[in-house]
């Protein structure tokens, strides 16, 4: 297992993050689709990890209502592992009840719901504390000024942000810097071989403002893994039932074709080979990685000892290709471009 420096930061994570998603015993809807891990389960999977050298893990408030949470602090006590081995991240933004400020990020909810993450946690404090979208009806430095408070508190080591618009970050870190408060240090990004629409504006962004990347969802909710390509898709599966993220399957069944084609090359599975692209790119920091069983877990870490060629690179690259869109089809030539 590799570390990198998250972001213009002196904490370092590992190349791979666990995800706790599917960390929900209360059975709701969402759950149901994704899996449930109960508390035996996810001690078993939690150490697993951490054994194989992960020192992150991922939830959020609105996992399971609060569940994942709570899981996963139990979870990472049982292992035996100190707390400052491993880092906590978590994020809040999602509905957690039914009144109208319930969700967002708000002053009020900032400051309400870091006391019930840390509460649910069974911890002193997050490590990664994360914006779970834009909010649009809160003023962006309202957000900053309360998250700047919990970190001169000790409650928060860090701020990240996820699934914001690039004009988002770059407003954002603006801000911050106007006003002298803690910045963003990471963007959690939905990043994929079929999913790879980060490229034209989210990552420039990222870039421009030094931050970590944490991608979720690297296998596109299991289309990647070859189990529902070519129709293989079955009524109770899934991708049947939760079609998350969108794909667009005509172009994944191809770009599936040529992970079977390197998979099998390698001795590797087809999501292995997904997982080693993003690894091998370079504005990734750490793949969020999510598993129901202890072997899926096993098999996924293994990705880190995958070593892609460059020819293997540029053969996933060109098979899930962006068209070009607007304006960089209409760019100005650069200096040494040859001229029609």
């Amino acid at each position: 297992m590799k570390y990198k420096p998250l972001g213009n930061t002196g904490l370092y994570v590992s190349e791979m993050t666990f995800g706790t998603m599917t960390f929900n015993g209360k059975g709701t809807k969402l759950g149901g689709m994704i899996g449930e891990t109960d508390q035996a389960h996810a001690d078993r999977l939690v150490k697993l990890a951490l054994d194989a050298g992960i020192n992150l893990f991922d939830t959020a408030n609105g996992y399971g209502q609060g569940d994942s949470e709570i899981i996963l602090g139990k979870a990472l006590k049982a292992s035996g592992v100190t707390r400052e081995d491993y880092l906590i991240a978590t994020k809040i933004f999602m509905p957690m009840g039914g009144s109208i400020n319930s969700l967002g990020l708000s002053r009020l909810s900032v400051l309400r719901e870091v006391d019930k993450c840390l509460e649910r946690l069974d911890t002193n404090y997050i490590d990664l504390f994360q914006a779970h979208g834009f909010d649009t009806s809160t003023p962006i430095e309202e957000t900053f000024k309360a998250f700047d408070s919990l970190i001169k508190s000790g409650k928060v080591r860090y701020i990240g942000l996820s699934n914001f618009a690039a004009w988002q970050i770059i407003q954002s870190q603006s801000i911050a810097e106007k006003f002298g408060l803690e910045k963003f240090c990471s963007a959690q990004i939905y990043y994929s071989l079929v999913g790879r629409e980060v490229e034209r504006e989210i990552l420039p962004a990222i870039r421009e403002m030094n931050l970590g990347t944490l991608v979720w969802s690297p296998l596109a909710g299991g289309f990647l893994t070859g189990k529902y390509s070519g129709g293989n898709a079955t009524s109770t599966s899934r991708r049947k039932t939760f079609e998350f993220p969108p794909v667009d399957k005509a172009k994944g069944e191809k770009v599936v074709e040529i992970l079977k084609y390197i998979a099998r090359k390698h001795g590797h599975t087809e999501a292995q080979i997904a997982l080693a692209w993003l690894l091998h790119k370079p504005d990734v920091t750490s793949v969020i990685i999510g598993a129901t069983k202890e072997e899926q877990l096993i098999a996924n870490i293994k990705a880190t000892q995958i070593e892609l060629s460059c020819a293997e690179m540029r053969e996933l690259d060109a098979v899930s290709e962006l068209v070009p869109e607007y304006p960089n089809w209409a760019r100005p030539p650069k200096r040494g471009d040859k001229m029609i």
